[in-house]
């Protein structure tokens, strides 16, 4: 994000272009950087956005929250957004060249370190320093709302059998004490948290790779003391069932013959048959 008058440059590095990521991007961007909320924001065709320039739900909810507007340019068409286009371009060429990052997070890190001394630098077309400019252009901006918007994404499924949920291409393990039970499923940039009935079954760092299967182990330890508690009751059942311990009463089988008129035919008829 950049300030259109001052230049100043806020960045993060997001997971993905999901609605609920890129919004909660901006959110962070205005509330840490900023401080205020423009009177406006400009977008191209984003898909998380809106597209033909009919904003998504979550981004118009946003919006509204915010007490600002979304402005969509048109298709092909960077010059409308060239102070962005332009910090792009920037970031390319003065913050990316010789660094190395291990993960996302050493990523932001080293982009937040770099930042302060990005907007430092002298703007051609004002003469001064975005750092320097900032101030005037934030008190010129709306304040921050008093309750925060909604980010992120969020869901409702019925737990499986197996335990896990799907967020964003990965499986997380729940609380296997909650296996058919309906589940809220919710996902900032950082933690994927699972709660059931407002209490909480599960909270995961949230993992920007595809096709991950991430489980906590208290899960594992309480899927395995439920499956062991449900076999045995299983055979308790079936001893019951077959009544261990107790006289198995037998009849003889001239009581049959009897019952449908047929004849008998000796001292073979009463070998007695299971009753």
């Amino acid at each position: 994000m950049v300030a259109a008058w001052s230049g100043f440059i806020a960045a993060l590095l997001l997971p993905t272009r999901q609605t609920g990521d890129l919004l909660a991007g901006m959110w962070q961007l205005l509330a840490g950087s900023f401080g205020a909320v423009p009177r406006m924001l400009v977008w191209d065709n984003e898909a998380g956005i809106g597209q033909h320039r009919r904003l998504t739900v979550p981004a118009r909810g946003f919006a509204g929250t915010l007490g600002t507007r979304i402005y969509q340019t048109s298709p092909r068409d960077p010059e409308a957004k060239g102070v962005v286009e332009r910090a792009n371009g920037f970031l390319q060429t003065s913050f990316m060249p010789g660094r190395e990052f291990v993960s996302p997070t050493d990523f932001n890190t080293q982009l937040a370190d770099w930042l302060p001394r990005a907007n430092q630098r002298l703007l051609r077309r004002t003469g001064a320093r975005p750092a320097d400019m900032l101030a005037l252009e934030s008190a010129a901006m709306s304040s921050l709302p008093p309750v925060a918007p909604l980010v992120g994404s969020s869901s409702r499924v019925r737990l499986g059998r197996d335990y896990y949920v799907r967020v964003a291409g990965n499986d997380y393990s729940v609380d296997p004490t909650v296996i058919g039970r309906f589940v809220d499923v919710g996902c900032d940039l950082d933690t994927v948290t699972v709660s059931c009935a407002g209490q909480p079954v599960a909270s995961h760092e949230r993992c920007w790779d595809q096709r991950r299967t991430l489980t906590d182990p208290a899960h594992v330890a309480t899927a395995r003391t439920l499956r062991a508690a449900h076999q045995a009751q299983k055979t308790a059942g079936r001893v019951d069932a077959r009544g261990a311990g107790e006289d198995v009463g037998f009849r003889p089988l001239s009581v049959y013959d009897d019952l449908f008129d047929l004849p008998g035919t000796g001292p073979a008829d009463v070998s007695g048959a299971v009753a």
